[in-house]
């Protein structure tokens, strides 16, 4: 007989289709909260192309009303931000945060749009992604063109989004694979995406480990720029050489699902060749429902302004009745399994859970 985990995957396979639901029109609150109870994502083809913001947001329109505010901007080497980056020395994994600096908007969409026009290496790679209800504070100045809530997820959970988040960037860009404690609505505006899912019962296929924490940091270029983890290239707008890693010896582990599954054959557990990915490509004016503690990882291509953007709604996530209960004793179980002494001090669901 098949060990508890397997046959879970197994079964959920058997019992839920292997695509993304595609829905004719915005669910009303009554068929969102179906698939908020089953736990199953869906998209909505050309569900925005009402907004305001799918029919104003181009690059001399957002230049008009936000050139001059200072943004905070996310740099990487890769555009591999709040990601496991590899040792070249011992093989270890760190999970690095990006290093961050203000800078006027418009001279960060030039540069997102110089990096997007050019055919040669154009320096480390920029994004505003900081998933800290930002449209509703630094960027308040596009808060008007787009709705203040998701009216069939705010009347199907009864309550306002928590946050509302603004991402921009360009081809370079990626978001590793994590989970997120919310129901997530995510509207395409500019640009495509690609997202790859994986259900919570997927939790034992992504090997989640104990990571410590780093950042990226730059390098002067009269230092050494050698480190154990990443050299950047040359990084024109600010002068700095490179980006290195930089450990945060204080900070707490952090558990991060270190297999990719674009890269199936690398860092498996016994379970991960049961996973079954979705795959869901976002265009100009789509809209997906992410439900919470999905796995998604994220990439995308510009569109012809240049430049990759698109919102997300960001809803707390119920903790009642046997769905969070359920995830839990999955991860509880898998963790046992792997015989990791590390881990029963987790706070699952608190501070240290991934977001």
């Amino acid at each position: 007989m098949a060990d508890p985990l397997t046959n879970l995957i197994r079964t959920y396979h058997e019992l839920n289709a292997a695509v993304v639901d595609e829905l004719d029109e915005q669910p009303s609150a009554l068929e969102f909260m179906r698939h908020v109870a089953a736990n199953r994502p869906f998209v909505v083809p050309r569900a925005i192309r009402d907004w305001p913001a799918f029919q104003k947001w181009d690059a001399n329109y957002l230049r008009h009303l936000m050139g001059r505010e200072e943004v905070k901007v996310a740099i990487t080497s890769l555009g591999n931000a709040d990601a496991v980056v590899e040792s070249k020395e011992d093989d270890s994994l760190v999970f690095v945060e990006p290093y961050e600096v203000f800078e006027p908007f418009g001279e960060f969409l030039d540069s997102i749009q110089r990096s997007s026009s050019s055919t040669t290496e154009v320096g480390h790679v920029k994004y505003a992604q900081t998933q800290n209800d930002n449209l509703r504070h630094e960027y308040a100045s596009l808060l008007p063109d787009v709705p203040t809530d998701i009216p069939f997820a705010r009347i199907a959970l009864g309550q306002n989004a928590d946050a509302i988040n603004l991402w921009i960037g360009d081809d370079r860009s990626t978001t590793a694979l994590h989970k997120d404690n919310y129901e997530n609505i995510y509207c395409q505006i500019r640009g495509e995406k690609d997202f790859v899912l994986l259900s919570p019962v997927e939790m034992p296929c992504v090997n989640e480990q104990l990571l410590a924490r780093g950042r990226y940091a730059p390098v002067p270029p009269a230092a050494d720029a050698a480190t154990t983890f990443y050299d950047g290239g040359k990084y024109d707008d600010s002068g700095v050489e490179a980006l290195e890693v930089q450990l945060d010896s204080d900070a707490e582990r952090v558990p991060v699902a270190t297999w990719d599954p674009d890269e199936p054959e690398k860092r498996t557990t016994a379970w991960s060749s049961l996973a079954k990915p979705l795959r869901v490509t976002l265009r100009e004016g789509d809209m997906l429902y992410l439900p919470c503690f999905w796995y998604h990882k994220v990439s995308q291509r510009v569109g012809d302004e240049g430049f990759v953007c698109a919102v997300n709604y960001w809803y707390d996530c119920s903790f009642e009745g046997s769905s969070f209960a359920s995830h839990s004793f999955v991860r509880d179980v898998y963790l046992a399994e792997q015989r990791r002494p590390e881990y029963p001090e987790l706070k699952v669901g608190g501070e240290t859970e991934g977001g």
